[in-house]
């Protein structure tokens, strides 16, 4: 009975190996790809870094001299138009161009551009948060597919078990040798193991349909993935010396932090005077429209500098600049905070990821026990010394022995991808 149990094991690997080749067949790191090209969280947060990007190029713009221009066409009825001997045209076409520009601003136009720029390092390190996310997500969902797969596997060997002990329990309940009880105890457990073959199917369908909306191909489920359960599962080296420095979530708190510090230095801004710089062409043509000479045609110019100089508005001014300020300070209490947090974090990931590998060792040695223990049960049974529905019992306990150590093995990835991502090493 042994040798059809590994005979049909292997089949059954051949035929997972050959899964998927009527559709694609994606690696870890193929996936891990796509999810950052086509996952809708991605998109959103490129699409608010191209924003921020939009801001700073308009806060750039205010450094520039603006210009506009203006045309317009006149038509004066009777009296008016053509009074006073025909002085006053009545048609009449004019258009002026203005041009203006800052000259000293206290600082705001300054302190503007550079606080655009820190929006845009912060959004950009958000969206290396949004990452991070998707590429979690990712490894998990791409885990949770080999698991149901290997479960897969287990259920359909643990169905060739129970086949074969019913075939041999029902020739020894033939030959007057076993009870009728043992046959129909192996059938309600063969029952059973059809239906959880059934599940383990639906839930294959299920980890592929929420991996393939992760890498940005939804309803999807003809493919399969390349890795398994194969790898060395060592505990990795402590390296979180550095993670909140690595941390995405960091270096956006400090670019919005320094963002509102640059924030406060433009309110401060306000209460400095303003010089500007203006000038303004005009011109008009219509019959007679040049009253002096009776010409068509008249254009001129006029400049001018102005300055603005704040003298007294109730402490308006002064109340933002504080307002700003308490903001800062809230801002550093988050970023502290969020220091603090990743620390445990960090540590919590590291133990969790220790508790896994931890798992995996005592889970090896269980199976290993308990494909010795059912190995004495067949033999036993084979002698004549013990009843079926003691190989039942050793079945049993040597399913759950396989169960959970594909379960160790999974969390063993699953928590290294957390680890990683605790770390600020989780990238494409």
């Amino acid at each position: 009975m042994i040798s059809k149990v590994i005979l049909t094991f292997t089949a059954l690997l051949v035929a997972f190996s050959t899964m998927g080749q009527d559709g694609k067949i994606y690696t870890l790191e193929q996936c891990r790809s796509m999810a950052v090209e086509n996952n809708k969280k991605m998109r959103a947060a490129h699409f608010q870094l191209k924003a921020a990007r939009a801001a700073k190029k308009s806060a750039d713009a205010n450094a520039y001299p603006l210009f506009d221009a203006s045309v317009m066409g006149i038509q004066l009825g009777k009296p008016i138009g053509g009074a006073l001997n025909g002085a006053i045209p009545e048609l009449m076409a004019s258009g002026t161009l203005n041009a203006s520009l800052p000259v000293y601003a206290g600082g705001k136009i300054q302190n503007g551009k550079a606080a655009a720029r820190k929006v845009v390092e912060a959004t950009e390190e958000q969206k290396n948060v949004t990452e991070a996310d998707v590429l979690l997500q990712t490894e998990e969902g791409y885990w949770r597919i080999v698991q149901v797969r290997e479960k897969i596997v287990l259920a359909t060997r643990f169905k060739t078990m129970l086949e074969a002990l019913r075939k041999d329990l029902e020739n020894s309940f033939n030959a007057g040798l076993s009870y009728k009880n043992d046959l129909l105890q192996v059938q309600v457990n063969l029952n059973e193991a059809n239906l959880n073959l059934e599940k383990a199917h639906d839930g294959l369908v299920l980890a592929k349909l929420n991996l393939a909306q992760i890498i940005g191909d939804p309803g999807n489920i003809n493919f399969d993935v390349t890795e398994s359960l194969s790898d060395n599962f060592l505990l990795p080296g402590k390296r979180a010396e550095n993670a909140t420095q690595n941390r995405p979530e960091i270096k956006a708190l400090t670019k919005a932090l320094e963002a509102e510090q640059l924030q406060q230095k433009i309110l401060q801004g306000d209460r400095l005077p303003t010089v500007a710089l203006a000038a303004s062409g005009l011109a008009s043509a219509g019959k007679s429209v040049n009253i002096k000479d009776g010409s068509n045609f008249m254009a001129s110019y006029y400049s001018l500098a102005s300055i603005s100089i704040p003298v007294f508005d109730w402490g308006k001014k002064a109340g933002k600049v504080r307002e700003q300020s308490y903001k800062i300070a809230a801002q550093q209490a988050r970023l502290d905070e969020t220091k603090e947090l990743i620390n445990i974090e960090v540590q919590g990931a590291y133990l969790q990821l220790k508790q896994s590998a931890n798992q995996i060792s005592y889970s090896e040695l269980s199976l290993k026990q308990a494909t010795e223990n059912l190995k004495l049960a067949q033999d036993r049974l084979a002698a004549g010394t013990i009843v079926g529905k003691d190989v039942l019992e050793a079945q049993a306990i040597w399913q759950q022995a396989y169960s959970k150590l594909i379960d160790a093995r999974i969390e063993y990835k699953v928590n290294k991808a957390v680890y990683e991502k605790s770390i600020g090493e989780l990238a494409p």
